[in-house]
């Protein structure tokens, strides 16, 4: 059973194949309580948490507003914690929980105009890691994946553009985009229990973009 949560007035999918919607802003306030508490209302527990909202704000910083700042921290970095911290004792009750956090190779990694996503997603990192130590005496694993070009609605602007797409393509080791069934394999193995004993540790899903400097 899962819970899929959007924003209002995006296309959910129907309450249909064990897959619920919930529309809400993860960033609002009561938002994280109200997630979880929908899961634990509709599904009787938690056992997985997938924090996998994201925004960008393109901008140099010179050009960066307090306003951008802080809806791209707040999407990207406060409300993964908040529903991290609102979950923990709903997964204490599970056999096998997780959280698994979606970060970035922008978390190691640069580029021109990415100074609030760069620091969220950074952000991001460090809070897995010392999630993961608070959290694991109960158990539950915390690991964050980190996306490299991949085709989603918030990079479609940019990367549905033929010559923006080929030059990332080229700078992979696989020489293509990557999908989100790509990283979707990537948190059903963070999900597994395949990955029992791996916790605090950041999965790079980027195709080898990363391999060169």
């Amino acid at each position: 059973m899962v819970l899929a949560v959007d924003r209002p007035g995006a296309p959910l999918p129907e309450a249909e194949d064990g897959i619920l919607g919930f529309p809400m802003d993860v960033a609002a306030p009561g938002a994280a309580e109200a997630i979880v508490g929908m899961a634990e209302t509709r599904f009787g527990g938690l056992d997985i948490l997938f924090n996998n909202a994201g925004i960008s704000r393109h901008a140099m910083a010179a050009e960066l507003t307090d306003a951008d700042w802080d809806e791209t921290l707040a999407v990207n970095l406060s409300a993964q914690f908040r529903l991290a911290r609102a979950a923990i004792d709903a997964l204490r009750q599970s056999s096998a929980p997780r959280i698994i956090n979606t970060a970035s190779v922008m978390a190691r990694m640069t580029d021109y105009g990415l100074v609030a996503y760069c620091a969220s997603k950074s952000g991001v990192a460090g809070m897995t890691r010392a999630l993961a130590l608070d959290l694991g005496k109960y158990g539950i694993t915390v690991n964050h994946i980190e996306p490299g070009a991949i085709l989603t609605g918030m990079t479609e602007t940019t990367l549905s553009q033929p010559d923006i797409a080929a030059i990332w393509a080229k700078k992979a080791a696989l020489r293509r985009l990557g999908a989100p069934e790509d990283i979707a394999r990537a948190a059903l193995f963070l999900a597994s229990d395949d990955s029992a004993f791996v916790t605090g540790h950041g999965l790079v899903v980027d195709g080898g973009l990363t391999l060169r400097t």
